[in-house]
């Protein structure tokens, strides 16, 4: 067995792409442009947007199941124009393994069963050790210092 980072879905991203920014607003999300290199990691792509490339900031509910008490959502970027990686199971993308983490280990219940900051060079290994105990089911990545939500990695049974 072993585990595989999932970008997010484009679709629920693709309808706000046609909106004003006082449409966006309207709702809380907002049209950014990239300032700086590795500055805003796109959740789609699983790759950071580059300096002038433009982006929706908008709330994700990256735990949506209303029966866990650590139910949760937040900021992602999404660039304008992300197609979704597919990631192979045991691969790390640079954007994730550049960052400090903050990763929450969860069971079938969405019950959190782990927790702890890791540098995102040693995500892999942790990962490894993670899902080898057989009761974890998802690990959520987030950025250490601001908390925002990066990625989901599942459970793959051979």
């Amino acid at each position: 067995m072993t585990w595989q980072i999932h970008a997010l879905s484009p679709l629920p991203f693709q309808p706000l792409l046609h909106l004003s920014d006082a449409e966006l607003l309207a709702i809380g999300a907002r049209r950014m442009t990239a300032t700086a290199p590795n500055s805003a990691p796109c959740r789609v792509s699983l790759s950071d947007a580059a300096p002038g490339e433009r982006l929706l900031l908008v709330n994700h509910a990256h735990l949506p199941d209303p029966s866990s008490p650590y139910r949760g959502g937040g900021p992602v970027f999404v660039r304008e124009a992300a197609r979704q990686a597919i990631l192979r199971p045991g691969n790390v993308p640079d954007m994730i393994g550049r960052r400090l983490l903050s990763a929450r280990v969860y069971d079938a219940d969405w019950m959190m069963t782990d927790a702890d900051v890791v540098e995102g060079a040693a995500i892999a290994a942790r990962l490894d050790a993670w899902f080898s105990t057989p009761a974890t089911r998802h690990v959520h990545l987030h950025t250490a210092r601001r908390g925002c939500f990066m990625a989901a990695a599942e459970r793959v049974d051979g």
